[in-house]
């Protein structure tokens, strides 16, 4: 189904009609009302109304998104967002009636952008999700959007089970906890699994903590996009390829960080147990015995004594 802050066209449909219902009521009204001078200037013919739109005219459409607060702040609401334009780089046939299809070289604006990789694009008068893999942007073969990997990972937990196709994804069972290392807009993120990483589905896992939603559990009923690499006959536009990280990349500077982590616990603990001994040692101190005095020479006690103390040691 399409976003729903994202009007369909069967509701731009309803509105055409409704607007065209009071447009046919209005006129047929007594003409005290219907001649008067607001309806009349309403209706009057304008230069630009003779004049057919072109495509190079034609304004690409706006979309208006309210916050989430917009219930407190009425009047907060933000611009106008002016959609993304995506170039296909190859043909892709629609396997569900909510998906879209495309041709290569054609030019689709952006609507939604879902971590699932599966995109809400719209094409003149067509509107459906479609793979973000087969899309490119205009400026340049990578995404400005892209994030840099994050060794130092975020926990998910696996919803769905998924066996490797390909030689740089994992297989993992329902349930297992992973760590996610590289969130890429195509839908395949990179995560780790002890030491091992690879390739797999977002739409198949969930952040740990989090609850799980009847959208999310309606989204993995779905198969998961098609990666780049699988795709034939891709043509860009772009002279540069793509930037990627090979998997021998991620792999070194996963363990690198591990190697690290582990490192830094041990110094830690090394650390604790320094501090730990000296308290130890501060505590015995102030519980032992205070020291004995030496016992006074006979002299200073013949002059500084009682004379029943002298007479102890005469």
């Amino acid at each position: 189904p399409a976003p729903k802050w994202f009007d369909g066209q069967r509701t731009t449909q309803n509105r055409q009609g409704t607007l065209a219902e009071y447009c046919y009521t209005l006129v047929n009204l007594p003409h005290k009302i219907s001649r008067c001078l607001h309806v009349v200037n309403f209706f009057k013919v304008r230069p630009d109304d003779m004049s057919p739109v072109t495509d190079s005219q034609f304004k690409k459409p706006e979309v208006f998104l309210l916050p989430k607060d917009s219930k407190k702040n009425p009047t907060d609401i933000t611009g106008p967002i002016v959609l993304q334009t995506y170039r296909v780089i190859a043909d892709y046939e629609k396997s569900s009636r909510s998906e879209m299809d495309l041709k290569a070289g054609e030019m689709v604006d952006v609507v939604e952008k879902s971590e699932s990789g599966w995109w809400f694009c719209q094409l003149k008068n067509k509107r459906g999700w479609v793979p973000a893999a087969y899309l490119e942007p205009m400026d340049g073969p990578d995404e400005s959007e892209e994030q840099e990997p994050n060794y130092a990972g975020e926990l998910y937990v696996v919803q769905k089970s998924y066996t490797a196709v390909e030689e740089d994804e994992l297989t993992l069972k329902e349930g297992e906890t992973i760590e996610v290392i590289h969130k890429l807009l195509d839908g395949w993120w990179v995560i780790r699994k002890d030491e091992a990483t690879g390739y797999y589905p977002s739409m198949y896992l969930q952040k740990s903590g989090e609850e799980n939603s009847p959208v999310k559990s309606e989204l993995r009923n779905r198969s998961a996009p098609p990666r780049r690499s699988t795709i034939r006959n891709a043509k860009s536009i772009h002279k540069q390829s793509r930037k990627q990280i090979s998997q021998e990349t991620y792999r070194r500077n996963s363990k690198k960080y591990i190697q690290s982590r582990r490192n830094m616990k041990g110094n830690v603990k090394v650390k604790a147990n320094i501090i730990a001994e000296k308290n130890e040692q501060e505590e015995n101190k102030s519980k032992a015995q205070p020291a004995v005095p030496p016992r006074p020479s006979k002299d200073l006690i013949m002059n500084r004594c009682t004379e029943s103390t002298r007479r102890k040691i005469m």
